[in-house]
């Protein structure tokens, strides 16, 4: 087998301009590229045009692209190829099951490189003025994945419901009744600031600021749809939409904490 390289490459939370310089620079001398649903239309541009594109899906359901199909398809462009690229949405280790297309081109001797990019969680939380963490209302940050209901059961929900955290879920729309549930049952109180933020980074971008308490019925009274983020935690009280009052409670329950 002659020598090739395959090149993972995180397109961000949607926004062209969030794409890392590098990220352009490899998009522009591929060879090939295989994409996700994730990946906006604009992005898709930023590819040479005498490249082979093909799309790969990654959506729940029927006509989702299986992981080692990808996989496979993967080791067979880098043997017929220069230069390709995977291009997934966010970055390619966070949730994006990038490892384990690392592993499969590993396996088979194909040098490869991975170029992060913006994860959702990160880009679509400024986008909306959030600071996932501040001082005084947010001693860490927690990334979640809750797109299946057995293993959004399986989370360790006393250690998520800890007050001056922020929780970011991923992939949890389907499970925004079960997520309420359990962190309202193991303490986290329901005035707790939350956002919804509806494929962020985009033209399409929709914002609701809710709270805990209130969390499922707001998510259907707007028909929250993915992809989506769930952000929980004191510092949401900062987002661009957000009512005063919420902000002033935060920060009342920040400096009795502090005293």
């Amino acid at each position: 087998m002659r020598s090739a390289r395959v090149t993972l490459v995180g397109a961000g939370p949607g926004d062209p301009d969030l794409l890392t310089v590098r990220a352009v620079r490899a998009l522009a001398r591929a060879d090939a590229v295989l994409y996700d649903r994730l990946v906006p239309s604009q992005i898709l541009d930023l590819i040479a045009p005498t490249a082979q594109r093909e799309y790969v899906g990654k959506q729940a359901g029927p006509g989702q692209t299986e992981q080692a199909l990808i996989n496979a398809r993967l080791v067979e462009l880098a043997r017929t190829h220069n230069f390709v690229v995977r291009l997934k949405g966010g970055d390619p280790f966070i949730f994006g099951r990038g490892f384990e297309e690392i592993e499969a081109l590993h396996q088979h001797g194909i040098d490869y490189d991975v170029i992060p990019g913006i994860t959702a969680a990160l880009g679509c939380a400024a986008a909306v003025g959030i600071p996932l963490t501040h001082r005084g209302l947010a001693h860490q940050v927690t990334l979640v994945t809750a797109q299946h209901a057995a293993a959004t059961r399986a989370l360790d929900w006393r250690s998520l419901s800890a007050p001056f955290q922020t929780v970011v879920f991923y992939m949890g729309v389907a499970e925004i009744p079960t997520l309420q549930h359990e962190l309202l049952a193991h303490g986290r109180a329901a005035d707790t600031a939350v956002a919804l933020i509806e494929q962020g980074c985009t033209a399409a971008q929709r914002v609701f600021v809710t709270t805990l308490g209130t969390l499922a019925a707001e998510a259907t009274r707007v028909s929250l749809a993915a992809p989506a983020l769930i952000v929980i935690g004191e510092v949401v009280a900062y987002a661009d939409a957000l009512d005063a009052s919420l902000l002033q409670r935060a920060l009342t329950r920040a400096f009795e904490h502090a005293a």
